[in-house]
């Protein structure tokens, strides 16, 4: 009675609904527990939830409705209703359900207390199938030890994953497929050494908006849950410490899913700082300032953002010259980052510490002369420069050639 209470209540708050409410509590009283979860021709039984980043199609609630639960509403109805008849539905969508509402919790702690109850009430069902929907939780586990920065239990669970997929036959493909995209996720973030550091706000709104040709919910998802993890992961690489190689990133296909989006414009801020485009880097700052203002994070890092960038357009500088002319006017250097002679000292003391650059400053003549730069992964227009480079090299070795057989044609006639 308890859940009918519950479902009155929202009636009563949601007059608009009602007649929705209605049939879930007909559906309820009649233990038609089947059609409360599943898709059906005669029923309202598809859910459209949409959270503060991500979208999520699943069970309860009709398509033709859009329902935007804020707040604790999904906790609620979980506990309040769900809950009621949660082993007696199809245990894979109890799964889908849990993972949802655990993104509700405002706290991490809480949220992983709250799958780890799931599971415990999933495997004292005894069901033959748990096992599907147990791991699929067990991947939204993952992504929580992951934003907290849990890398090792992470991995843990990934490989344990990987084991139980490996024994099981007849695999819903939403779980094989949750554990490879996380795997995938791990595996960049290893590769560039940071972690998240912020969630995306209003991401799906932005997609629905950019993306309206899409007809396969399933595709939808896939690329909301995709633009979640680009976005994440472009503003850990811009924010976190000694990363100054955007290359492998831009390389990366899930980096894609920024385009056309109204979040592109971090896509082309990262080819900016790949680059060490200064100037390309303060237009779109221009551009979209609105933008960039409406994450605290960058606003917050401005200054190291602006440093950062600052430091790869020396890197650039160093790395469009001729490796015979690596004795650089400090002058050049200020022109092209706009600072003063003593800013440029500092910059390139910075990336002597970091170890990005090697060489010595010379304070007397005004130059630095540059040994070595660290090695970094090349965008398309990097190659071609070093394409024409190595073209030109080639014509001086040719020029050489011939000027050498003509000086010594006895040589040449041996």
């Amino acid at each position: 009675m308890a859940a009918l209470q519950y479902l009155e209540s929202l009636s009563n708050a949601h007059p608009e609904h009602a007649e929705w409410y209605n049939s879930l509590a007909d559906l309820y009283q009649r233990k038609l527990w089947h059609q409360l979860t599943l898709s059906s021709s005669s029923s309202l039984l598809l859910l459209l939830f949409r959270s503060s980043s991500t979208l999520y199609f699943d069970l309860l609630i009709p398509i033709q409705i859009i329902f935007v639960h804020a707040g604790d509403t999904l906790i609620q109805l979980y506990h309040n209703f769900i809950s009621d008849f949660e082993t007696k539905i199809n245990l894979l969508k109890l799964a889908h359900f849990a993972v949802i509402v655990s993104k509700q919790y405002k706290e991490k702690d809480a949220a992983i207390s709250y799958l780890e109850g799931v599971i415990e009430k999933l495997r004292a069902t005894r069901e033959q199938r748990n096992e599907e929907p147990i791991l699929y939780i067990k991947m939204q586990l993952a992504i929580f030890k992951l934003e907290q920065g849990d890398q090792k239990e992470c991995k843990k669970l990934l490989e344990d994953g990987k084991s139980t997929l490996d024994s099981m036959t007849d695999i819903d493909p939403s779980v094989g497929k949750e554990r490879s995209l996380i795997a995938a996720l791990v595996e960049l973030l290893v590769e560039m050494d940071c972690q998240i550091v912020i969630n995306v706000s209003n991401i799906g709104t932005a997609v629905l908006d950019t993306q309206p040709q899409l007809g396969c919910w399933d595709c939808l998802l896939q690329l909301l849950a995709l633009l979640d993890l680009a976005f994440d992961l472009s503003l850990s690489a811009l924010l976190g410490d000694n990363i100054y190689n955007f290359g492998e990133l831009l390389a990366h296909p899930i980096i894609n899913s920024l385009l056309g989006t109204q979040v592109e414009w971090l896509y082309y801020i990262l080819q900016a700082f790949n680059s060490g485009d200064l100037v390309r880097y303060q237009e779109l700052c221009r551009v979209h300032n609105a933008s960039l203002r409406a994450q605290p994070a960058l606003v917050e890092n401005e200054q190291k953002l602006l440093e950062k960038i600052n430091i790869l357009c020396l890197m650039e500088i160093i790395f469009s010259r001729p490796s015979e002319d690596r004795t650089i006017p400090l002058s050049v250097i200020a022109e092209r980052t706009k600072l003063f002679i003593e800013d440029v000292e500092h910059l390139l003391m910075k990336s002597l510490s970091v170890h990005l650059i090697e060489g010595i400053i010379d304070q007397v003549e005004g130059t630095v002369h540059v040994s070595w730069v660290q090695p970094r992964v090349l965008g398309i227009q990097q190659i071609k420069s070093l394409r024409e480079r190595l073209d030109n090299w080639l014509d001086k070795v040719h020029t050489a050639l011939l000027s050498i057989e003509a000086e010594t044609p006895d040589l040449v006639a041996l």
